[in-house]
């Protein structure tokens, strides 16, 4: 038996003037942190507790805190608690450490070191309440070279997307919600890795489906059941390797939905078995043109690394209509915590790096560029086109929108807020009406600020934002930082 070394990560208090035991606390712990005894007296496990707040959130009279547990390690700048927490949990495990969610280290997020020029007299500023302003974004290849028939395009009413999350990963009823959101916007959600559900078909104009490395659910009819496809190469939480689906999430739904055995491991394998280089990606895009009839733009998504300009480059050669790129800072429903912690980069740093290359070898006009990976608010999404995205994808703003709690439990699928789950119980804690509403409540949200800053910057339109880094300047940042990003000292 190995000893225990490590302590709760955080501490339930009850205020035992509050709580009347009602027992809601207990009937919303998946994890059976709460208890009540024969006698009524309430107790708690607080091994067992995640910090997803559930509890504390429906507690009708407030009783409950959910706060970290109180323990400090002796002083040290090199070792520091988390380095200690992880080494006793393998200690403990002999296992390798899994995590949801995004890389939570604190690496510098240029977003916060760029501001936005605005409109003073020689340049006045735009009224977005009393002038138009436009939003309406197109995705795919615009070379005048090549013939329409051949140029499908996507269009969007708000250069947001929802990210790819799959079936399995998340619940049916997340991806309903943002199927229904996206429908509501004027946008596109992505089904992830794991197939298209025959409940989600309706929404098949507004849907972007994935040809992963396992090629889970994919057919001639999921192809066609969609606006774009995208084919996943990586993703920014773990580059370089593949995903792994529990056998205990694989419900006979997940199954059907995926086309594997019920219950089994759904394996995605690191690389496509039939992709080694730039002209097998090249074969494959040609070959999902054919399948789709030229009728449907097809994307590559990969994770931002640093040879990501090289990269890109060869993927619009390849024929991509659209490149996806994928910070560092993108979630994951599962991931090992050092791969997740420590590959890939900064996802402003890669976009601003492929724009140039694509604009210095003038072919910026045959893809779209969309950037994904720790977009926050509006103000990223403006950034990110100013760096030279067309769009982007959010993951973890959308799943915030809809109740997450960011644990970074997601892969037990024991989610309490019932979206990184399959349990059918847990499942039905979203109700995907209220959260279509949420999801399509924050995009129009960030639709109206987008429309405030371009405003304020006196640009009435999100093409003439595009790749315009005049309109960006940089504050504490190093001149090589400032190169990489093409943006000028604030003060210059």
């Amino acid at each position: 038996m190995t000893m225990k070394m490590l302590t709760p990560a955080f501490a339930v208090q009850r205020d035992t003037e509050r709580c009347i035991g009602c027992g809601v606390c207990i009937n919303q712990c998946i994890n059976e942190v709460h208890h009540m005894d024969e006698d009524g007296w309430m107790w708690v496990d607080e091994d067992r507790c995640v910090g997803c707040q559930r509890c504390g959130v429906l507690c009708p009279t407030h009783a409950l805190s959910i706060t970290e547990f109180p323990m400090q390690f002796r002083g040290n700048q090199y070792w520091s608690p988390s380095h200690i927490r992880e080494i006793y949990a393998q200690a403990q495990t002999g296992g390798v450490l899994l995590t949801g969610m995004g890389n939570p280290r604190r690496y510098r997020c240029y977003f916060d070191h760029l501001l936005l020029n605005a409109s003073q007299v020689t340049n006045p500023s735009i009224d977005p309440l009393r002038e138009p302003m436009e939003l309406t974004t197109y995705l795919g290849n615009k070379d005048v070279e090549v013939p329409d028939r051949e140029k499908p395009q996507l269009k969007l009413k708000v250069p947001v997307m929802f990210a790819a999350m799959s079936y399995g990963a998340v619940s049916l009823n997340v991806q309903n919600s943002l199927a229904m959101a996206a429908r509501e916007a004027g946008t596109m959600w992505n089904t992830g890795e794991g197939g298209l559900h025959a409940d989600l078909r309706e929404f098949a104009p507004h849907t972007i489906v994935q040809v992963a490395s396992g090629r889970f659910g994919v057919n001639p009819d999921y192809l066609g059941a969609a606006a774009a496809v995208e084919i996943k190469i990586g993703q920014g939480a773990k580059p370089g390797i593949g995903g792994h689906l529990p056998g205990e999430k694989v419900t006979p739904d997940v199954a059907r939905t995926r086309m594997i055995p019920t219950w089994s491991d759904a394996i995605s394998p690191a690389p496509h078995h039939d992709i080694y280089s730039i002209e097998d990606l090249a074969q494959l895009v040609e070959t999902l043109k054919v399948a789709t009839r030229y009728t449907k733009p097809i994307s590559v998504k990969v994770a931002a690394v640093h040879n990501i300009a090289a990269i890109a480059s060869g993927i619009v050669r390849a024929g991509a209509d659209i490149v996806v790129i994928d910070g560092f800072r993108g979630a994951t429903g599962a991931a090992p915590l050092r791969i997740r912690d420590n590959t890939g980069i900064p996802i402003e740093v890669a976009l601003a790096q492929v724009h140039q290359r694509l604009l210095d070898e003038g072919i910026r006009q045959r893809a779209s560029l969309v950037a994904s990976g720790g977009i926050r608010s509006s103000a990223d999404v403006i950034k990110a086109i100013i760096l030279g995205a067309d769009a982007v994808y959010i993951g973890t703003a959308a799943l915030i929108a809809l109740g997450c709690h960011m644990c970074q439990c997601c892969f037990t699928g024991r989610c309490n807020w019932g979206i990184a789950t399959t349990d059918a119980r847990l499942s039905k804690r979203l109700n995907p009406r209220l959260g279509a509403e949420m999801a399509a409540n924050l995009l129009q949200a960030w639709a109206h600020e987008i429309k405030e800053m371009m405003g304020g910057m006196g640009i009435n339109s999100v093409d003439s934002l595009r790749g315009n880094r005049l309109m960006l300047r940089g504050v504490g940042l190093e001149r090589h930082e400032l190169e990489l990003l093409g943006v000028l000292a604030a003060g210059e």
